[in-house]
């Protein structure tokens, strides 16, 4: 397939980015790696007339501290985040989510930002930003605000960035010494999952899932139960609780159902052989 038309600039820094997209509004996108947004314009499912190449913008590839945050730069790739100390030791949930993402052509060119952004209920990394109920920091003509990861996805490949907008940065808790868990059943080793699981124990549990509605999803129901002394077995009973899972070549709604909730109880005994117990 073809994409259609359209046009390409080069923007070397935020300011620049920002201007372009205020400039052409909700016709324009950004890139960095590419890897969620081409597919859909060559399927002329996404048709923007302008893409902002964001490359060369400086500054936003580092990871670091901030506090009890770390802090993670919208043009950090996914290898970046499985190899860096700083994720592995604090957040590193991510890590691993980051580690099954596509294949390391994919890894090595896509950005967390970029996945956030495109809000597909069946990527890996959206479930770990919930889980770990992390924030996204936004920039536009008008300033800056954050963005919790709860208040991000707002519906199918929509989320609460608006068209001027630009992500900067991503922001997480750091749980070091928390129990964590990635689980992932796909067909095939790179394919999108038919189901996942993200989870991290602690004080403040958090599970999310990966492809069981037309948005990332909190499986609050669970982590209701884990803050009530549940045992992983009765939680993981709850996981499609909020669900709403869609039926295609790959699976039925009822078969995503039931992976939810095996995967889910896989994701709490890891979460509570890796740390703290998760309730």
């Amino acid at each position: 397939m073809i994409p259609a038309p359209f046009a390409f600039a080069r923007a070397d820094s935020v300011d620049a980015a920002v201007a372009a997209l205020t400039e052409h509004g909700d016709e324009a996108k950004l890139v960095a790696g590419g890897h969620s947004l081409l597919p859909l314009m060559k399927l002329r499912l996404a048709t923007p007339t302008v893409l902002i190449d964001v490359n060369d913008v400086v500054g936003l590839d580092g990871i670091h501290e901030d506090g009890d945050e770390i802090v993670v730069g919208s043009l950090v790739r996914h290898a970046a985040l499985v190899t860096s100390p700083v994720v592995r030791a604090h957040t590193p949930l991510l890590a691993a989510a980051a580690a099954e993402v596509g294949d390391p052509q994919v890894r090595h060119r896509g950005t967390l930002a970029g996945s956030l952004a495109h809000g597909d209920p069946a990527a890996d990394l959206p479930a770990a930003f919930l889980a770990l109920r992390g924030s996204v920091t936004a920039r536009s003509a008008t300033g800056t605000r954050r963005i919790e990861a709860d208040d991000f996805f707002l519906g199918f490949l929509e989320t609460a960035l608006a068209p001027d907008e630009m992500i900067t940065e991503v922001r997480l808790p750091k749980c070091a010494g928390a129990g964590w868990a990635f689980e992932k059943f796909t067909h095939r080793a790179q394919d999108w999952a038919i189901v996942g699981v993200a989870a991290v124990g602690g004080d403040r549990p958090g599970v999310a899932l990966v492809n069981m509605g037309g948005t990332p999803i909190r499986a609050a129901a669970v982590e209701k139960a884990l803050r009530s002394g549940a045992t992983a077995d009765a939680a993981a009973e709850l996981a499609d609780t909020e669900s709403d899972p869609s039926a295609d070549r790959n699976a039925s709604a009822g078969f995503r159902r039931h992976l939810a909730r095996v995967l889910t109880r896989r994701a709490l005994l890891d979460v509570a052989g890796r740390g703290a117990p998760a309730a």
